[in-house]
């Protein structure tokens, strides 16, 4: 009996390749960076080339660890870098443009002019989003607006769009040899062109869009056999399709309706399970899917994004040169007992939710002489950390379930500062599970229920362990002081552009 299952997490950042055996345990795990384009003020690229040749480097690099060959491995699942948008050529395989990422702001003019009929909201009650930067739709326009020939080519049928993990199914099947083209329901709900109830691509929003159906990939379930793969993992089903905050949901266990998690990556990303049907926001969240096990009914979730959490301290790593490696935060940030009245608002692509404004900028405030290096750093930790009070709270209101714990995971779960404060500014336990890299593990969930190598959603819940838990320590008094001091710094990076 094949004894393990491969996962494709391909971030902002990085793409790795995690190989898991049955009790959800990490085997082998093998990582490699991928360059930063920033054409611009507010642009952000990735070379979609680059990011399959690394996947291609990763897997071959974790089974070489584990000396493991593909036939080792019962399936192989997928979680991506959601929204970052792909156009390429179906005959050559070669992208018209850079992967437009997640982040880039370049649609701003663009969901202007669409928010003109109806508003921001204009798509919220379909879709589940509001018209923002953040969303694949906008980005796709602006690709067949610039990029010559590129309209004509999309209404007959030559060019093909996927999100990141599109692009990599296509390839990792065959790509201009029979790849097939594919996305899941928790992809599909990021674009902005996906029904929420009909789980299929919008007619009406397409049309307003300008988006030819022709480019657009199948939805289908998180987890089936799509097709087996060719080259490095030659042979092995293709079996699992989640977004990377829906693979986090997925991977912590969150099976249940009220059952929260929250990813501290680039960005930051908590989602609520809210059951078999979709719960429109009030409050400056997103409706999208949570996943869909094969033929069983979807699960849909309320989702709080952040644009700017890791992300900040690797811009205090590289442009200011603070620190040499982001792990030196935590001991920068411990050299000061107090933020020393300084907060840090990192609205570097805008603000995202609850309050989805595109021309919000970053701004540190409260600075005096007294203020230095250690301030900043503890600030940079701060917001993460008040950012997710927000998305919490307006969790809170739009569900009316009030959170006993949180469930965390992500890079930034291993700094015991930002942690404990999360918790204090929270006022609930905050923990971190044995494998704090959930996303990968929801990915191998999904490919390796749909292979028979786990039965049943239920039974990944014996996977899950406990690895810390921290408990407010702040005094309530204290604690909402401090927020209301961070409720009005970020009133100082509204409508800076």
């Amino acid at each position: 009996m094949t004894q393990y299952i491969g996962a494709v997490d391909q971030g902002t950042t990085s793409t790795r390749f995690m190989i898991f055996d049955h009790a959800g345990k990490v085997v082998a795990v093998e990582q490699k960076e991928h360059q930063q384009i920033y054409p611009k003020p507010g642009g952000v690229e990735h070379d979609p080339l680059e990011i399959w040749i690394r996947t291609q480097e990763v897997i071959a690099g974790a089974l070489t660890k584990a000396s493991l060959t593909a036939k080792d491995l019962a399936a192989i699942g997928v979680t991506n870098q959601r929204e970052t948008t792909v156009v390429w050529d179906r005959a050559t395989g070669k992208p018209l443009y850079n992967a437009i990422v997640w982040q880039d702001t370049r649609t701003a003019e663009i969901c202007n002019k669409l928010a003109k009929v109806g508003g921001q909201n204009r798509f919220r009650k379909k879709a589940g989003l509001p018209l923002a930067t953040y969303f694949s739709g906008p980005k796709i326009k602006w690709i067949l607006e610039r990029v010559e020939g590129a309209k004509a080519r999309a209404r007959n049928g030559e060019i093909l769009f996927g999100n990141i993990d599109t692009w990599l199914i296509w390839n990792l099947t065959g790509g201009v040899n029979g790849g097939v083209h594919i996305t899941d329901v928790t992809n599909a709900s990021r674009t902005m062109l996906m029904n929420l109830k009909t789980l299929n691509w919008d007619e009406e929003i397409l049309s307003i869009m300008g988006v030819p159906r022709t480019m657009l990939p199948e939805i289908r379930s998180s987890s089936e056999v799509y097709e087996n793969a060719k080259g490095v993992v030659d042979g092995v089903p293709v079996a699992g399709d989640l977004g990377d905050q829906q693979a986090a949901l997925f991977g912590q266990t969150c099976f249940n309706v009220g059952e929260a998690k929250n990813t501290y990556g680039t960005g930051c990303f908590m989602l609520l399970n809210t059951g078999h049907k979709p719960v429109q926001s009030k409050n400056g969240l997103l409706t999208t899917l949570g996943y869909k096990i094969g033929n069983a009914k979807a699960v849909y979730a309320l989702e709080g994004s952040i644009a700017i959490t890791g992300a900040l301290v690797q811009w205090l790593r590289d442009n200011l040169n603070l620190i040499e490696r982001s792990s030196d935060v935590e001991a920068l940030a411990n050299g000061v007992a107090d933020n020393g009245g300084l907060y840090f608002v990192p609205a570097f692509s805008g603000l995202y939710a609850p309050y989805w404004k595109d021309n919000a900028r970053g701004v540190l405030v409260g600075m005096t002489r007294y203020v230095n290096k250690s301030h900043i750093a503890r600030a940079t930790l701060e917001a993460t950390a008040y950012q997710t009070r927000e998305v919490l709270d307006a969790m809170n209101k739009d569900s009316g379930v009030k959170l006993k714990a949180l469930k965390v995971d992500g890079g930034m779960v291993h700094n015991e500062l930002l942690m404990q404060f999360q918790s204090d500014v929270l006022g609930v336990p905050v923990i971190r599970p044995t494998v704090a890299e959930t996303t990968a593990l929801g990915a191998a969930y999904a490919a390796g229920l749909a292979v028979g190598f786990w039965n049943r959603v239920d039974d990944l819940r014996a996977n899950w362990g406990k690895d810390k838990e921290w408990i407010p320590q702040m005094p309530a008094k204290k604690r909402e002081a401090l927020y209301r001091g961070w409720k009005k710094a970020v009133t100082k990076s509204f409508d800076w552009m």
